[in-house]
């Protein structure tokens, strides 16, 4: 599956063994949060770079005392309507001050690419591998917020202030 990572497709190192499956020996691996409960002391020993999937039945709290031992957080969308991850997303990023990459798995559209890409996603996993453009296409599209986010761009209330003539 194509991986779209600072505006273009590249190569994804990591590996995501199922729950019953033995970790390679070797590599970047990430784990679900239920394995990371069970192995955690056999997974820092295995060292670094490791990962963390999370579901939408998982809760950023529930990492926060650990999220600086994971160098890739990946948020599973299972459904195009389930908005979980977004929220998950802002709080791994804002509260508990994730700066690692965080990775949209599951159900990735084109739709959301903007939206994702404002709470914090800097890495998506997309089905179709002509996403590219659309994804340069998608973040560029609405210029000027209302709402703060981890998005480099300012705010309408920003730009007022810096130039009185706006809005």
């Amino acid at each position: 599956m194509p991986l779209i990572k600072s505006g273009a497709i590249v190569d994804d190192p990591w590996r995501f063994p199922a729950e019953d499956t033995p970790l390679p020996e070797t590599g970047p691996v990430a784990v679900s949060f239920n394995r990371w409960r069970r192995e955690k002391a056999a997974l820092l020993a295995r060292g670094k770079p490791l990962g963390l999937l999370l579901t939408s039945n998982d809760a950023a709290e529930d990492i926060a005392t650990d999220i600086a031992e994971f160098d890739l957080i990946a948020l599973s969308f299972p459904t195009f309507q389930d908005g979980r991850p977004y929220s998950m997303a802002r709080l791994v990023r804002e509260r508990h001050g994730y700066t690692g990459e965080l990775r949209a798995t599951g159900d990735v559209s084109r739709d959301q690419f903007l939206f994702m890409y404002r709470c914090g996603f800097d890495a998506f996993e997309v089905a179709d591998g002509d996403a590219i453009e659309d994804w340069l296409r998608a973040v560029s599209e609405i210029s000027i917020w209302y709402q703060p986010t981890t998005d480099p761009r300012g705010t309408l209330a920003t730009l007022r202030h810096q130039h009185p003539t706006v809005g």
